[in-house]
């Protein structure tokens, strides 16, 4: 079947190198995942009197306010943390963009996480997303 033994050799080092490679991107993606669940995005307002923090998938698991909230009307106080809730999700996908580029680089399959981020953080205000 192979002509020599010199091809022979050619195809088992391609096959070797392809497990290789294969046997690197599922460490990178292993890492990957690992860093993405221990990443937090938080942010405060203009004023600090809202600090916002949410876990890797953007739930709010943090919320501290100042007492000087009590100060102002309750709709106010709702729209600083709906806006710094936004803000602490941006936070969070610079941070997905980052780890993504260090450990995958310019991998198409960073750029799909990215996304997949984007879409799920930061949804158009039109889209059902946006309603939930």
């Amino acid at each position: 079947m192979w002509a020599d033994d010199a091809a022979l050799d050619a195809a088992e080092r391609r096959l070797d190198e392809w497990e290789s490679s294969l046997a690197e991107r599922a460490e990178r993606a292993k890492a990957l995942s690992t860093t993405m669940r221990n990443l937090t995005g938080t942010a405060r307002n203009a004023d600090r009197m809202v600090e916002v923090t949410v876990d890797s998938t953007g739930i709010l698991i943090d919320l501290r306010l100042d007492e000087r909230i009590r100060q102002q009307p309750a709709t106010h106080t709702a729209r600083q943390i709906l806006e710094t809730t936004a803000t602490a999700r941006a936070d969070l996908l610079r941070q997905v963009t980052a780890a993504a580029g260090e450990t995958l680089g310019d991998d198409a399959s960073a750029q799909a996480i990215i996304d997949t981020y984007r879409s799920r953080l930061l949804p158009d205000q039109g889209s059902n997303d946006a309603r939930r």
